[in-house]
């Protein structure tokens, strides 16, 4: 049932699940400190109602993915790949960057999983 809240979003997030029903991104932002984990929801939720938003919160990627770029703690940073599908932000990867380009293995993981949801 949809809210006041969600019926603001341009485009409402969502988990993607894998076909054992994990959710990797809700996991990955659970093994965050509670405040990187508040900056990337805040980053997500600015991309939900603003969608869509530019550099420096979201940028595209290749092959129809975007990612939402976070500053969280410690000095790190950290990026959720999405894809837009249906209307719905469908979160595929977070990960804590380490490089300065996103790594192959990072990307390729996403794009299998926004593979297996748009098929």
């Amino acid at each position: 049932m949809k809210g006041a809240t969600s019926e603001l979003k341009k485009l409402p997030a969502a988990f993607y699940a894998t076909p054992g029903g994990n959710e990797p991104v809700r996991e990955w932002l659970l093994g965050l400190d509670a405040e990187s984990r508040r900056i990337v929801g805040k980053d997500i939720a600015t991309a939900e109602f603003g969608w869509p938003v530019g550099m420096p919160l979201a940028r595209p990627l290749s092959g129809g993915l975007f990612e939402v770029r976070s500053k969280i703690t410690d000095g790190r940073i950290s990026r959720v790949i999405f894809v837009n599908h249906d209307g719905w932000m469908v979160l595929l990867h977070g990960f804590v960057k380490k490089t300065q380009k996103t790594p192959k293995a990072d990307l390729d993981l996403a794009r299998k999983r926004a593979k297996e949801i748009t098929s």
